[in-house]
């Protein structure tokens, strides 16, 4: 807890001291620089962001161990949409909700057969959670670093994320999120630094896993703009779960994102998870997304 709560006071820090630099104006800039997670919107706006990501693997770490182990191929996509919107006059508050739909396939069956979604014995499907959430600038003067807070509600039963016929879907507990957002763009604005803070906690159902755990996952993100339109990037995320489940996982990545409109761009992200402990599959993660801001 003495690590998160440095990595913490070093964004704000940074957040204040950045804050006073020049910056080119932001109508030299396009949606992909100016409105980063950290960027709230502005009243009356609406950003709609439709993610999927599909993770496969082939080993996985053993019990209360990092020591990878090959193991039957499966398979988990979870396609998310979040959809938010300004609400205050004075550009610091946005709402918003985010709904998840999950296919995962196990037993060794090939990675493209989530998009089967079929109801097998191989296979589970089905919407699995929905988050109201808010979003706020705390800092009046730093625009830069805002915060999210959402509750992930389960639309599973008690007892239902994980089953002998068909697998693991999703956690069943609740989950308290609260996401920390900080950007800064260098002065020659080909260069942009991100940092994501995700805290979450579970509870509400002792038969799941992450029922009265807490989870810290970490990232730093370095973006690099070719031209006004498209930017590449690379990354790394580390996630530790700790209380009464623990597990952890460290993954590198990357990418790049194109703004195929005014209103409408791509991402597409790559990432692997390069160590793990406990239970903890070491497979890779292809991702693909549209976002619309208007």
């Amino acid at each position: 807890m003495k690590r998160i709560s440095i990595f913490i006071a070093l964004l704000m820090f940074n957040s204040f001291i950045f804050s006073q630099e020049e910056e080119n104006p932001e109508e030299e800039k396009n949606n992909l620089q100016v409105f980063t997670p950290s960027k709230l919107l502005n009243k009356g706006q609406w950003d709609i962001k439709w993610f999927n990501g599909l993770y496969t693997q082939t080993r996985e770490t053993g019990r209360e161990s990092s020591k990878g182990m090959d193991v039957a191929r499966s398979n988990f996509f979870t396609s998310t949409v979040d959809v938010f919107t300004g609400i205050s006059d004075n550009n610091r508050i946005n709402v918003g909700a985010i709904v998840e739909f999950r296919s995962n396939t196990s037993g060794g069956r090939q990675a493209l057969s989530v998009f089967s979604l079929e109801d097998t014995p191989t296979n589970r499907v089905g919407l699995s959670s929905i988050a109201p959430s808010i979003k706020i600038q705390p800092f009046k003067n730093v625009a830069n670093f805002s915060f999210q807070s959402a509750i992930h509600i389960p639309l599973l039963g008690s007892g239902d994320e994980a089953n002998p016929d068909g697998g693991f879907l999703d956690q069943t507990a609740w989950s308290f999120q609260n996401r920390f957002f900080y950007d800064y763009t260098f002065p020659n604005g080909k260069w942009q630094f991100f940092a994501d803070l995700n805290t979450e906690y579970g509870f509400g159902d002792d038969k799941s896993f992450a029922n009265n755990t807490f989870l810290i996952v970490p990232g730093a993100f370095l973006s690099y703009f070719p031209t006004q339109k498209a930017t590449v990037l690379g990354f790394v995320q580390h996630s530790e779960r700790f209380g009464d489940f623990q597990q952890d996982n460290t993954a590198l990545g990357f990418g790049g994102k194109y703004q195929l409109t005014d209103v409408l761009n791509l991402e597409v992200l790559y990432s692997k998870i390069v160590r793990g402990f406990n239970f903890q599959g070491l497979g890779a993660t292809y991702s693909f997304g549209l976002r619309a801001l208007f």
